[in-house]
């Protein structure tokens, strides 16, 4: 898509958004999956210039993280869920202005103290964000757990790799079996990889617990230096993984989390995004 001598890099971008967003529509209009970017991909860039990288792709959701700088004229303004009313309706803005609305935060700190896991629920709501996403202690899930409920935002378990709290879902497991279905797995299935957990067996053992997911593929399995790859060119077995969500009636986002070739990855991203929307209507059926 990237590299061809009969046309110019502008058309095809162009063409290729066209097409990636129409199926991303299509996908919508099932009802069921989301595609999102989770804009730590863009890490070494601005959020606003993030923005515009999702918009180019096609992409019509995002999940922030925080502290990532704000645009590329405050950059020394780092957003996150202590930003200011001024600078969110500059974010708020930006994305409306993108057709992009933001559905995930993460991964944060959320913990013993209630007035600061307000401040991130607030903000979630403030920014209509649905999902948080973070690796607090399981001891602090039943206070968690209730805030969840009340603002009606899930939250996700997240697994870095080993030895991170989450790393094997198991744990997850453990953490969340007295708590409602508020409290989840974000179920990172590049980090299991480089963990030596197979994506698929993870993702079937957590039936009815995902709330969200980094979703990956890596080049290889079992060790932690090995690095994404686009999407069903790898040995994660993503169609597998998507099949059985499928069958488990997940209806939460996919983030894009590529962490591989930093400052030159859209054509890898481009390759992502194609993929999914391709095996997304196989597996519904096209529209």
């Amino acid at each position: 898509m990237f590299r061809t001598n009969r046309l110019s890099l502008g058309v095809l971008t162009v063409l290729a958004g066209l097409t990636m967003c129409q199926s991303v529509l299509a996908a919508e209009e099932c009802g069921r999956w989301k595609l999102s970017m989770q804009v730590y991909t863009f890490n070494r860039y601005t959020l606003f210039e993030a923005i515009d990288k999702c918009k180019e792709l096609g992409i019509k959701y995002v999940e922030l993280f925080p502290g990532q700088r704000l645009s590329p004229d405050k950059k020394n303004i780092q957003f996150s869920h202590g930003a200011s009313a001024e600078y969110r309706k500059m974010v708020k803005d930006k994305l409306a202005e993108a057709g992009i609305k933001a559905v995930g935060y993460g991964v944060v700190g959320l913990g013993k103290d209630e007035a600061e896991n307000r401040k991130v629920f607030d903000f979630c709501k403030d920014m209509g964000i649905g999902v948080i996403n973070s690796e607090p202690s399981p001891e602090d899930l039943p206070a968690i757990d209730k805030l969840a409920q009340e603002y009606n935002i899930s939250v996700g378990l997240h697994n870095h790799p080993q030895p991170s709290r989450y790393w094997n879902y198991k744990a997850v497991l453990e953490a969340t079996k007295n708590c409602s279905k508020r409290i989840g797995a974000c179920a990172d299935t590049g980090h299991w990889m480089r963990s030596g957990i197979v994506p698929l067996e993870a993702v079937k053992a957590l039936k009815g617990r995902i709330v969200s997911s980094h979703l990956k593929d890596l080049n290889k399995m079992g060790r932690p230096g090995e690095h994404d790859v686009p999407w069903g060119t790898g040995k994660g077995d993503v169609r597998g993984v998507l099949e059985e969500l499928k069958k488990q009636g997940y209806t939460g986002i996919f983030s894009i989390e590529y962490e591989h070739n930093w400052t030159t990855n859209m054509p890898e991203l481009a390759k992502c995004v194609e993929w999914f929307n391709k095996t997304t209507e196989e597996i519904y059926g096209a529209k």
